[in-house]
């Protein structure tokens, strides 16, 4: 018995495929938008066309992609200062058994604490600068990093730690050769998390903290009521986040990890 025609068989592929849908997807959620905006003042839901112009004027000013930069930036130094801290304190902790059983109780008690208050305390400590939302997205990234990599350190399998020193490696061919690809998958999926949860508490710490930056010119917008400019600041920053994880990080996971068999349906 013959199948399917293969023109429709690439039919359904097309019509299945997975950007396809998206963009659908986003489609109707536009449609949906503006059915809303028809019945809503300006002040209260502006319309897309309206947002888009506001994007426009944004970004031809300069004002769109210098804040985006300078929040972009502060999101990478704090995360970098947390990975640095982080990845050698995770190691550090899931390796020693003393060490791991008298700071347990410590990162559970950092996760809990809201990033809010870290920018309470930021603004004390460092006032209007740059180091407020840095600091911010320090605190709030380094509790994740370093639970994810102890999780990796204590994943590792003690027949291969059994089988090195069986071959008498050294501590560090033993980190290079066994404990690194056990706590590479840990690590990254901690960082990702630390990294998307780093750009929303810098949003935070710049509408309390800083003169500059998207978390800044949504605080400003808002307190002009300015709604459009606070749909566009809010459409800028989750486009940037959607290229950053798709273009970057996803890859970056795909080539870090292309050796590990996907057992997803």
């Amino acid at each position: 018995m013959s199948g399917p025609p293969r023109s429709a068989v690439r039919g359904r592929g097309f019509w299945t495929a997975v950007p396809f849908q998206r963009a659908g997807l986003a489609a109707l959620l536009l449609l949906l938008w503006y059915l809303a905006a028809l019945n809503l003042p300006v002040y209260v839901l502006p319309g897309p066309a309206r947002v888009a112009a506001r994007l426009v004027q944004l970004t031809e000013s300069g004002d769109l992609p210098s804040n985006l930069f300078t929040t972009l930036v502060r999101v990478v130094a704090g995360f970098v200062i947390a990975v640095g801290i982080g990845l050698p304190a995770g190691i550090l902790l899931g390796s020693s058994r003393s060490l791991g059983a008298f700071f347990e109780p410590v990162l559970p008690v950092m996760n809990t604490v809201s990033s809010a208050i870290w920018a309470i305390f930021a603004v004390i400590w460092f006032g209007l600068s740059p180091a407020t939302p840095i600091f911010v997205v320090l605190m709030t990234a380094l509790p994740l990093i370093v639970t994810n990599v102890w999780q990796g350190t204590q994943a590792v399998s003690a027949d291969f730690l059994e089988l090195a020193r069986t071959l008498r490696l050294t501590r560090m061919q033993t980190l290079v050769k066994i404990h690194l690809p056990s706590i590479l998958p840990y690590f990254f999926s901690g960082a990702r998390l630390a990294f998307g949860f780093g750009w929303r508490v810098s949003l935070v710490a710049e509408t309390l903290g800083a003169a500059s930056g998207v978390g800044y010119r949504l605080k400003q917008a808002s307190d002009l009521i300015q709604t459009d400019a606070v749909f566009a600041w809010t459409l800028a920053q989750i486009a940037m986040m959607l290229v950053i994880e798709v273009a970057v990080l996803q890859r970056l996971e795909k080539r870090l990890f292309r050796w590990r068999r996907d057992v997803r349906s």
